[in-house]
């Protein structure tokens, strides 16, 4: 009965400190988008937390740097955002069951505040002209992305994503789109 008892021990205290290892998971991530970053002169960063290895929650800030006039390049390629300011609260479910890899779909809401992007008002037979140019529009939206992350054993990560979601409440018609892009690139550190 003795040596039941002392192989019992042996066994849940290896089981408990497998357990301790395994609670020992990095899940905390803080990345920039070095896509918006670099080609557009937007700063959106992101903090997620996981959940466990098939879930994860997080939220982005967005913060465009950019006045509202467009450059030539983005005129050409329409490479712009209307929102000036944008918090995106997330959840993700990660089809891959790893820490270290994931293809996901997320969930997202978001509240952003969208310019006039502009300025110039416009002027036709069929549209009034704008009055006020500055003016803003507060607006919520709810959407769907899908992408891809690696986490090498060091702890970076890089990761890519595509979604849009769709404007449900907006404070101004007359600037507010009726869609908004969830795009990055991003790279981070999760600790």
């Amino acid at each position: 009965m003795k040596k039941i008892i002392l192989v019992f021990t042996l066994l849940f205290s290896l089981y408990t400190d497998a357990q301790n290892e395994n609670d020992y998971v990095r899940r905390n991530e803080l990345k920039v988008n070095v896509f918006n970053l670099i080609g557009l002169k937007v700063v959106d960063f992101s903090y997620e937390h996981l959940l466990n290895e098939q879930s994860s929650v997080g939220a982005s800030f967005f913060f465009n740097l950019k006045d509202n006039e467009l450059s030539d390049f983005e005129d050409v390629f329409e490479l712009y955002y209307n929102e000036k300011f944008a918090f995106t609260p997330y959840y993700r479910y990660n089809f891959l069951n790893r820490y270290t890899r994931a293809f996901f779909i997320e969930g997202f809401g978001m509240y952003n505040v969208q310019e006039n992007f502009n300025n110039s008002g416009y002027e036709n037979e069929y549209d009034p002209v704008i009055e006020d140019f500055e003016a803003t529009s507060n607006n919520f939206a709810i959407g769907v992305s899908v992408g891809g992350k690696f986490v090498s054993g060091k702890g970076f990560v890089f990761e890519i994503y595509g979604g849009v979601g769709r404007n449900l409440y907006t404070s101004n018609d007359n600037i507010a789109t009726d869609f908004v892009r969830r795009v990055g690139a991003l790279i981070g550190y999760r600790w």
